[in-house]
C-alpha cells in the first residue's frame, strides 16, 4: 500500500472498512479483501483497476502461492503448502503461548461480574455469568489486554438487613424461642445452618426478651418486613452490627469458596459500604451538581437522567436525606472512572437491563466519555433434568445451587456449557447431555480428542520408537486432504482468540474447538499413526502434537481441563 501511496493512487488517510477474511470456499483462495472496492471512490478508479494496480504491487512471498482478482473487484490470497507445513514446528516451538497476541496493546480493562447481593449461596443461574466473565477476561488477556476483574459487593442495603433478620430469626428459634417467621424473609436450609454458625460462635444475641417483637405489625409484607428489621435493631442495639458482620462475612467466605472452586477469581472485591466511607457518594453527587445534572423536588435530590435518554429522571437522595441505590450505583462509577482503565466493562444479569441506560446518563453526567463503558448482558440458563425443568427462588431457599451443580456434572462440563453459547442468548442446561460420555457432549469430545493425542505418544514410547525429540520430520509428507484440513483448522486459531476478544464473545473458542476436535477425531479413525512408515509417522506425530498444543490452548482459555486420560 505504501508502494501505491508513492505513487500518488492512494492516500494513507483513505484506508478505513477494509477487511481481510477467510473465504468460504477454498476454490476462491484463503483470504479474500475487499480493500479495491472500498476505496475505488476515493482513487477515482474502477474497482478492477485499482485491484490490478494493488496485486501488482504486492511483494513476492514463499508463503503466498498465487493473488487473483475476483468479481468486481474483491482480491483473493492462495497460501502456499509450505505456509500451512510450516505451522507445526510454529505451534510446537511456542508451545503455550500459540493463540495470543498483542492486539490488545496493553489496554487496561476492568471487567465487573457476577456481583450477586451476598444475601444466599450462587445458584446454577449465577453460574453462567461467572463462567462467561471469568472466560472473557482470560480471552481478553491472551489477546493482549491487561484485565482487572472486579466483584461489587452490595453490602449496604435493604437486602442485607433482610438476611441478618432471617438468620437471627432462626438463631432465636435455636436458643428455645418461639418465632413467627416472615414469609418473605429469606428461606432454604442455608439460613438455618448459618443460624447455627452464629449461635456457635456468639451466644450474646438472643438479646432477652422478644414478647413484643411481633406485635402490631403491619399486614402489608414488605412494611411488615421493614418493621421488623427496625425492632430487631432497637433490639440488638449495638450488637446488631456484630451479627450483621458475621452474617455478612459468612455469606461472603462461602461465595467466595464457591468461585474459586468453579476456577474464578477476582483481583478485586469491592464494598458498596466504601463508597461511604471514602467519601465517593457525596463527591460524586457534587460533582452532578457542579455539572448542572441536579435539581431539588419535594424535598428530595434527583438526577436530570432524561437529558442523556432515560425515560424518567431519578431520585438519588430522598426527602430524609437518604441516599438511593442508584447514588450508589453513581458513585461506583465514578470510583471505576477515577481509578483510569481504558474501558469499563459491566457484565449484567438479564434482568437488571433496565438500569443499563440510567447508568449510562450518569457516568456521562460525570463528565466521561460514554464509549469507555461497555455493558454486556448474560441471559440466566435454564436448568433440566430428563426433559423437565427446575424452577428457582433465592428468597424461598427453592433453588439448585452452583456447588450441587458442579458436583454433579464436574466443573469442565459446567464451565464449558456455560459459554457455549452467546451469552445473551437463552440458555437451556441439560444435565444429562453434560454427565454423558459421547461424542454428543461437547466437553468429553474435545477432552477426549487431547486424550487420544496423549495416548498415541504414550504408546509411542512404550514402544520405543523414535520420538520428535531425537529424529527430524518431514512435513511435506503430509499429503492427504484430512491433513490438510486439519493444519488449516490450526492456522485459524489466533484469529478466532481475537475476534473473541473483539466482539466479547467466548463462545468463539468453544465452537473452535468443537470443529478442531472433530477434524482430528476424522483424521485419527481414517489414518494409522505408529503402524505408518517412519518417516511418515514422524510427520503424523508432529502434526497431532501442535493438534493437542491447540487443544490444551484453548481449553486454558475456557477454564476447562485437558485430561491426558479418559
Amino acid at each position: 500500500m505504501s508502494v501505491l501511496c508513492g505513487q500518488g493512487v492512494l492516500d494513507d488517510s483513505m484506508l478505513h472498512d477494509i477487511r481481510v477474511e477467510r473465504t468460504r470456499d477454498r476454490g476462491h483462495g484463503d483470504f479474500a479483501t475487499n480493500v479495491a472496492m472500498k476505496l475505488a471512490k476515493p482513487a477515482n478508479l474502477p474497482p478492477r483497476t485499482l485491484a490490478e494496480k494493488l496485486v501488482a504491487a504486492v511483494p513476492d512471498s514463499e508463503e503466498v502461492e498465487k493473488v487473483e482478482i475476483a468479481g468486481p473487484g474483491f482480491i483473493n490470497f492462495y497460501l502456499a503448502r509450505s505456509a500451512y507445513l510450516n505451522l507445526v514446528d510454529q505451534i510446537r516451538e511456542q508451545g503455550r503461548a500459540y493463540g495470543k497476541s498483542d492486539a490488545g496493546e496493553g489496554r487496561t480493562i476492568l471487567l465487573e461480574f457476577v456481583s450477586t447481593n451476598p444475601t444466599g449461596p450462587l445458584h446454577v443461574g449465577h453460574g453462567r455469568g461467572a463462567a462467561y466473565g471469568d472466560t472473557l477476561a482470560r480471552v481478553l488477556s491472551a489477546a493482549g489486554f491487561r484485565t482487572c476483574s472486579e466483584y461489587y459487593l452490595n453490602d449496604a442495603g435493604r437486602q442485607m438487613d433482610i438476611l441478618t433478620l432471617s438468620v437471627w430469626l432462626r438463631y432465636l428459634e435455636l436458643c428455645g424461642e418461639t418465632v413467627d417467621f416472615p414469609s418473605n424473609g429469606y428461606q432454604g436450609g442455608y439460613v438455618r445452618e448459618m443460624a447455627a454458625g452464629l449461635r456457635a460462635t456468639r451466644t450474646d444475641a438472643c438479646c432477652g426478651d422478644i414478647s413484643g417483637l411481633f406485635r402490631g405489625l403491619p399486614e402489608e409484607p414488605e412494611r411488615h418486613l421493614d418493621a421488623l428489621i427496625s425492632r430487631c435493631k432497637a433490639l440488638l442495639g449495638e450488637e446488631y452490627a456484630a451479627v450483621f458482620d458475621w452474617t455478612l462475612d459468612s455469606m461472603v467466605r462461602d461465595i467466595r469458596r464457591d468461585l474459586e472452586e468453579f476456577g474464578v477469581t477476582f483481583q478485586q472485591w469491592f464494598s458498596e459500604r466504601s463508597l461511604f466511607a471514602n467519601g465517593d457518594i457525596e463527591r460524586s453527587i457534587r460533582t452532578l451538581e457542579e455539572n448542572g445534572y441536579i435539581y431539588e423536588q419535594d424535598g428530595a435530590k434527583w438526577f436530570r437522567a432524561t437529558d442523556f435518554g432515560d425515560e424518567k429522571d431519578r431520585v438519588v437522595v430522598r426527602a430524609n436525606g437518604v441516599h438511593t441505590y442508584f447514588a450508589s450505583d453513581i458513585a461506583y462509577h465514578y470510583n471505576k472512572a477515577e481509578r483510569g482503565f481504558d474501558q469499563i466493562i459491566n457484565i449484567f444479569g438479564s434482568d437488571h437491563h433496565g438500569y443499563i441506560r440510567r447508568i449510562y446518563a450518569s457516568f456521562e453526567a460525570l463528565g466521561n466519555a460514554p464509549e469507555r463503558l461497555k455493558f454486556l448482558t448474560v441471559q440466566f440458563a435454564v436448568l433440566y433434568r430428563n426433559q423437565e425443568k427446575i424452577s428457582m427462588s433465592t428468597r424461598s431457599g427453592d433453588f439448585v445451587t452452583l456447588r450441587e451443580l458442579r458436583e454433579e456434572v464436574g466443573n469442565d462440563a459446567a464451565r464449558f456449557f456455560y459459554v457455549m453459547r452467546k451469552a445473551d442468548q437463552h440458555m437451556d442446561f441439560d444435565i444429562e447431555l453434560a454427565k454423558s460420555q459421547s461424542s454428543d457432549n461437547p466437553v468429553y469430545y474435545i477432552q477426549y480428542a487431547h486424550a487420544r493425542i496423549s495416548s498415541v505418544f504414550r504408546q509411542l514410547e512404550e514402544k520405543g520408537m523414535p520420538t520428535l525429540e531425537n529424529a527430524t520430520a518431514d512435513y511435506d509428507l503430509l499429503t492427504e486432504p484430512q491433513e490438510m484440513g486439519l493444519l488449516q483448522s490450526l492456522s485459524r486459531f489466533p484469529e478466532v482468540v481475537e475476534l473473541a476478544a473483539d466482539n466479547c464473545e467466548p463462545h468463539q473458542i468453544a465452537y473452535y474447538l468443537r470443529d478442531l476436535a472433530n477434524a482430528f477425531h476424522v483424521y485419527y479413525n481414517a489414518h494409522p499413526f505408529l503402524s505408518s512408515e517412519e518417516e511418515v509417522r514422524l510427520a503424523r506425530l508432529g502434526l497431532i502434537d501442535a493438534t493437542r498444543i491447540v487443544l490444551a490452548n484453548g481449553l486454558d482459555i475456557l477454564g476447562v481441563q485437558a485430561p491426558a486420560r479418559m
